[in-house]
């Protein structure tokens, strides 16, 4: 197989297999790009800003990216086996 016959083949997505095995894990974590604001009366833009570490995952707040108006809020919960361990 020469350099043309590599290029011309699909590159291989290493997380489509596991998509396929769990179609729900394609939407496990979504992201708002837009939301509706109250004061600008429009759909706009937003900004993630994290408010809390919680023990079980953390807190995220949706602000207009207009006038920073509060349009929503997000808990991302912890995915198993990141628990961090002091020694004394």
């Amino acid at each position: 197989m020469n350099r043309h016959d590599r290029e011309m083949q699909p590159r291989q997505d290493p997380m489509r297999k596991s998509r396929q095995q769990d179609p729900e894990r394609q939407f496990d974590q979504l992201e708002a790009s837009s939301l509706y604001c109250p004061t600008c009366r429009t759909a706009v833009p937003v900004r993630k800003r994290l408010l809390l570490v919680l023990p079980d995952g953390e807190r995220y707040e949706y602000l207009c990216s207009r006038c920073f108006t509060s349009v929503g809020k997000k808990v991302e919960e912890k995915k198993a086996g990141l628990d961090l361990i002091m020694k004394p």
